[in-house]
């Protein structure tokens, strides 16, 4: 390891240079950057953080959902008051102690059926990822695809573990499945092995877009036709703005080339910090001898966070169990509560920039059918910088969507995330955001 020279009487220090390489990577950057303007800025509405809304969130309920899980393991499942004290006391299953929920809740919810033991309950999604990346990729040649723009969570995962990525374009439907066949083909005519592909089928975030049925049938032949496996991220399915929930890719698959990544950070307790990976794919081993990948998920898991916090597991249960495993249903405040703040922002948008004017500054968005997020298309550079001025001068802030890009592009998109505003703010808001960009068009000689 690289370190400098101390002075007399001084620690010796690291060289950074001398570090992993990802961390002089600007993206693991962007969010500690985005934190810091935040809380530097406190009296500045945000539409930044893609956080869930506290409305409906009570600290009476932990207990409550608590409690309703000790219950169903003592009258349902015949657990004596010692065995119940152990499973929230001590380190548990590695892969989990409410597999067997999730696995119940995901056949109601989405019509995924798969045994509990495919199910491993991890310490949010994101652990999630960095097992599932882990386990896949195993040569210097493997290669993620990814859709472009692409949340920072999957980047910033395979970065950390040296993977090699090649970015996917999206459209206004997500990622093209032939623009994902021709990444396939470019990856191998490039010496790669296209491994997996990481995508947001819906509401995606930072985009908002979602993929047709059609398109989702195609991408699973492209899938088994090119052996590509598909890493399926689903934490904003549930909130549909207009029309009707689309299957999931896992819930289409028949060749278990879906790993269905879930958590329930948006739909129940993100506090919790509990997430979910489904592998049912058989691992055959040198003597032949057969396993599920979520098994294999196990034994790095037991080496990284060694088990999920049983007491979050067990809230998370009850909060399960109190529903009927039946997760939709007891969104369905939530869901109408997210489909009118995203109306509200659409609403404003149009009313502080009706079409001639939009036509005349550049400016222009997406509208999702569904989730948290939409994109704004301006005439000046939206980074860092125009962030600084909108949060001190404006009295917004938004989030800069270059950050989402591998390899480059949306230097002048940014992203608005709706869900943690009331209406009444996102008015505010939009209003507060209106003035910002017509003084920036304005400076760009629009």
């Amino acid at each position: 390891m690289s370190e400098t020279t101390p002075a007399a009487g001084r620690p010796r220090a690291l060289d950074l240079s001398g570090l992993h390489p990802s961390l002089t990577d600007p993206v693991l950057d962007a969010m500690n950057f985005l934190n810091e303007v935040v809380a530097r800025f406190p009296d500045a509405l945000s539409f930044a953080p893609g956080r869930p809304s506290e409305g409906s969130f009570t600290t009476e309920d932990l207990a409550r959902y608590l409690r309703i899980y000790t219950e169903h393991l003592e009258r349902e499942l015949g657990w004596s008051a010692d065995r119940v004290r152990t499973q929230l006391f001590q380190y548990g299953r590695t892969n989990g102690i409410i597999h067997d929920l999730i696995a119940r809740t995901l056949a109601n919810d989405e019509g995924i059926h798969v045994a509990p033991e495919s199910v491993v309950v991890t310490t949010g999604c994101q652990e999630a990822m960095l097992l599932v990346l882990r386990a896949l990729f195993a040569r210097p040649e493997d290669t993620l695809l990814v859709s472009s723009p692409c949340y920072i969570g999957a980047t910033g995962a395979a970065r950390l573990l040296d993977i090699a990525m090649r970015p996917v374009p999206e459209g206004p439907d997500g990622p093209d499945p032939e623009a994902v066949l021709e990444g396939v083909r470019r990856t191998r005519a490039a010496g790669g092995r296209p491994r997996a592909l990481y995508i947001v089928p819906d509401f995606a975030n930072p985009s908002g877009a979602s993929m047709t049925l059609a398109a989702r049938e195609r991408l699973l032949e492209i899938a088994s036709q090119e052996d590509l496996l598909i890493l399926e991220d689903n934490p904003y399915g549930f909130f549909v703005r207009v029309g009707t929930p689309r299957p999931t890719l896992k819930a289409l698959d028949r060749e278990r080339r879906v790993l269905h990544l879930g958590s329930f950070a948006k739909t129940a307790l993100p506090g919790a910090r509990v997430g979910y990976v489904v592998a049912d794919q058989e691992v055959i081993g040198p003597a032949g001898e057969r396993s599920l990948l979520a098994d294999q998920l196990s034994k790095i898991k037991s080496m990284t966070t060694v088990n999920t916090s049983a007491v979050s597991q067990a809230v998370v249960g009850g909060l399960l169990i109190d529903s009927g495993c039946r997760l939709r249903e007891a969104n369905a405040a939530a869901i109408a509560f997210y489909r009118a703040n995203l109306n509200t922002l659409l609403a404003e948008l149009d009313r502080h920039f009706p079409a001639e004017r939009r036509g005349a500054l550049g400016v222009d968005w997406n509208r999702p059918d569904g989730g948290f997020f939409l994109v704004v298309d301006v005439p000046f550079l939206a980074d860092a910088k125009a962030l600084e001025h909108s949060a001190r001068n404006f009295g917004v802030l938004w989030t800069p969507m270059s950050d989402f890009y591998l390899g480059g592009g949306g230097e002048s998109r940014l992203r608005l995330s709706c869900s943690s505003l009331t209406p009444d703010q996102i008015i505010e808001g939009v209003s507060r955001l209106a003035a910002f960009i017509t003084a920036q068009a304005a400076e760009a000689g629009r």
